[in-house]
This record gives structure tokens, sequence and C-alpha cells, in this order.
């Protein structure tokens, strides 16, 4: 038996509507806001240099604007993310998905890695906007600060939440892995990894799920392993493909249906 859909407005509101890609024009972060308005999203996930604009076309829709900080790689010192925090909240942003400094972080330098989330999340809660921290697990699979891979992840989630985050995040769907054939791909978010943080961190802290959930029984299966919001750049094909289902039946996702594999 295969369980039955939730609700339009239940799917609708985990999507953040992901124009980020880093040749997006002017002309195609409009159309997205305006996509992401037309289907009623919880938010748009822009660029930064768009903020200011994604607010004025998003004005009355419901849709939140939110950016990314120290965005792919999370390498600038903290005092440039606590600044582009303070520079995006200013311009209007009420979310931010920020990535923490995986190097610090896989080298086991604690005290630094909860200290820039910290600040991040004193500067975005003083403005009234929220933090999503972004763990990148492509690169932390193999471990690192003497912990295997999962309590690694284990162990930052259990740190975000201390430095005050309000999600913890699996991707930036930009971690680019160097594979076995010499080609980069990710995997993004799998259901290991969403089940693994939903476990590690108490009810006060939200899931996100990025990178690789393409599709409707994508978005069904991240719901069900418990994360409230899921980035993706699909949104149209997922919602449309929830209209098709729910006018023909409300045939369910199905039970054995999978995550994907990763690939921009």
């Amino acid at each position: 038996m295969t369980p039955s859909l939730p609700t339009y407005d239940e799917l609708a509101s985990m999507i953040d509507h992901s124009l980020l890609h880093p040749t997006l024009t002017d002309a195609e972060l409009r159309a997205g806001c305006e996509l992401a308005a037309r289907y009623r999203v919880a938010s748009v996930c822009i660029k930064p240099h768009a903020v200011a604009q994604a607010v004025e076309w998003l004005e009355g829709s419901g849709v939140a604007v939110g950016t990314v900080v120290g965005f792919p790689h999370g390498s600038a010192p903290p005092e440039i993310k606590w600044r582009e925090t303070d520079l995006a909240c200013a311009d209007g942003a009420t979310e931010i998905d920020m990535v923490l400094n995986l190097g610090k972080a896989l080298g086991g330098d604690w005290e630094f890695v909860e200290a820039e989330i910290r600040g991040v999340c004193e500067i975005a809660h003083r403005h009234g906007a929220r933090v999503k921290v972004i763990l990148e697990n492509d690169y932390l699979g193999d471990g690192g600060a003497g912990l295997e891979g999962d309590e690694l992840k284990r162990t930052l989630c259990r740190l975000c939440e201390r430095a005050g985050a309000d999600w913890v995040k699996t991707s930036t769907g930009f971690g680019f892995v160097k594979q076995p054939g010499g080609g980069y791909n990710y995997r993004g978010a799998t259901e290991h990894d969403l089940a693994l943080m939903r476990a590690a961190v108490s009810g006060q802290v939200q899931v996100k799920a990025a990178g690789g959930v393409r599709d409707l029984d994508g978005l069904l299966r991240v719901r069900a392993l418990g994360a409230s919001r899921c980035g993706a750049t699909a949104t149209a094909a997922m919602l449309d493909e929830y209209r098709r289902r729910e006018a023909t039946g409300g045939a369910g996702v199905s039970s054995d249906s999978k995550l994907g594999t990763g690939g921009y």
C-alpha cells in the first residue's frame, strides 16, 4: 500500500527555490522569483547581489527571500561571513544559508567552527532572520578530526544546534568530489544522512535537504525522513507532477522510491 499525497500547500511550503547557479542573469533571477511566487513555495534562495531586487519582485507574494553566506566552499574568514550576513539581512533577506568552514571542521577546530556559526546566527537573529548551516556531507564521508564520517556529521549537527542554528542542511549542491573515473560529481542529500541529521538534533532544529532531489517522489521521501525544507531547481516539475497525480486519483509515493544519486 502506498501512502497518500500530502496537500499541495504542505509540499510547496517545503521548497526553497534555488537561484544560485553562477551564470544566472538578472532576467533569469527575476523569472525564477516569478516562478516561486506562482507556485507559492516557501522561499527563494538567491545570489547575494540580488537580495534587494528579489524582495521587490516578491513583495506581497508570501515567498520569503533567502541567500547564501560563505558560499560555496565556506573558506572566508568569520568576519567576512558575519558582514555578508549583516548586508544580506539589511537588504531584506529573512533566511541565511551559510557554509561552515570545512577545513576547520575536518581538522577538529570546534571552537573556531562554533564561533563563526554563532556569529552568523546572532547577527541574523538580531535582524529577525533564520539560519541554515550547510555541512556539505559529500566532503565528510571519510571522517576527520579523529572521527569516522557519521560521527563527524553528528558532532557538527550538535555543534550547530549549540551555536543557535535554526536548520542543519546537507549540501550546497555544488560540492563536487573527484570520482574514480576522474570526473567530478556529488551525491547531495541522501536518505542515510537525512535520518542521521534528524536524529542528531533536537526538535528545536529543523533539517534541510539539498542536492539531488529532482522529482516529486524525492521530495516526498525527504518529507518522510523528517526534513522540513528542500532546496530545489526542479520546483515546477515537482509541483506540476503533484497536480497531475492529484487530478488522476492522488496516487502517493512508491514505498521503494529513493533519492537521486547526484549530478547537477
